[in-house]
């Protein structure tokens, strides 16, 4: 609780080193991606990120991902779980003009979260770094290596990820944390967890899976159906026109329930029928009560409605409120 609220008042600093990063290089990169990814890779630049998906034939999601787009070609950043299972994928759909490599072990993922990230990060790296929009990216260069800085992040404030060699990882935390001062603390993987929850972002694994499809999980502004053509397209289309039969709420409990925890796997009730499944749920440190995301059906999806989660055998009640819990600082 105190990591998450130390983010969201001054900066915190993450190693997300885990992640994965797979580049794809070549003449038939962009045709590749295309046919591969739900978004339209075709209207990037260098120096800009397109959050996107990976589907199945079924229209099942097989990652999110995101996609940086060099001068040289395109790098992936791809969910720690899913690094092998997306690089096979690729690798199986690829073809002569495309050269895919995984460089996650060599490539270090340092992120600082926060209010005060922009003054931190350009104070380290002694570069400008208020001409960086969000979801876009510059090169620096630091101790004559050439550094990715990115404005992205889960956690709805304003910050940065730096990519860069993995034996120059210690070294930048340490510079980091020297600029940062008393201002700049680290952060856990579970206060992450809990300012992405607030933000109502996906988790893999959690929200989204091969079994679920965009449009029910929130994410059709990422699906291009009439820009391009793509794995997964014709089952995506026909789901589009059919509708979906559940969505993807945000579920918010009376302060008064704060000692009721809703988890993962916890089912979801309207009376006295069970009706989803809670996907993520937590205590959140700012709003200091229970939330949880969970899928419902579509006719209880409108914000308002009355649902409950059983909780140590009790149905707790809550009802469903409006996404996120908590307002970013940073609009997507």
């Amino acid at each position: 609780i105190a990591e998450q609220n130390w983010v969201r008042s001054s900066v915190g600093i993450f190693d997300l080193t885990h992640m994965g990063e797979i580049r794809v290089l070549g003449s038939g990169a962009l045709d590749f991606l295309q046919r591969c990814t739900t978004n339209d890779v075709s209207r990037l630049t260098p120096g800009d990120i397109q959050y996107t998906l990976i589907c199945n034939e079924h229209g099942g999601i097989v990652d999110d991902i995101l996609v940086y787009c060099h001068e040289w070609g395109y790098e992936l950043v791809v969910n720690a779980a899913n690094r092998e299972k997306d690089l096979e994928w690729l690798l199986a759909h690829s073809q002569d003009n495309v050269q895919i490599s995984d460089v996650s072990d060599e490539t270090a993922l340092v992120a600082v979260q926060g209010p005060k990230s922009e003054a931190i990060v350009s104070k380290a790296l002694d570069a400008e770094l208020s001409e960086v929009r969000y979801y876009h990216f510059k090169t620096v260069e630091y101790n004559g290596v050439q550094l990715v800085v990115s404005r992205t992040g889960y956690t709805g404030e304003d910050r940065f990820e730096i990519y860069l060699p993995s034996d120059m990882a210690v070294d930048m935390w340490q510079q980091l944390m020297q600029a940062g001062g008393e201002s700049l603390r680290p952060i856990g993987l579970g206060a992450r967890d809990t300012l992405r929850l607030e933000m109502c972002y996906s988790l893999y694994g959690n929200e989204i899976d091969d079994t679920t499809n965009p449009f029910e999980a929130g994410l059709g502004w990422v699906v291009k159906l009439d820009a391009k053509d793509f794995i997964g397209r014709s089952a995506l289309a026909k789901m589009k026109e059919a509708g979906v039969t559940r969505r993807l709420v945000a579920v918010g409990f009376p302060g008064e329930n704060h000692r009721a925890i809703p988890r993962t796997g916890y089912p979801v009730y309207s009376g006295e029928t069970e009706v989803g499944v809670v996907t993520s749920g937590t205590f959140s440190p700012t709003l200091f009560r229970p939330i949880c995301l969970a899928y419902v059906p579509v006719e209880l999806s409108t914000v308002g409605t009355p649902v409950s989660v059983a909780i140590r055998k009790q149905q707790v009640p809550g009802s469903v409120v409006k996404k996120p819990f908590v307002e970013p600082k940073v609009k997507r």
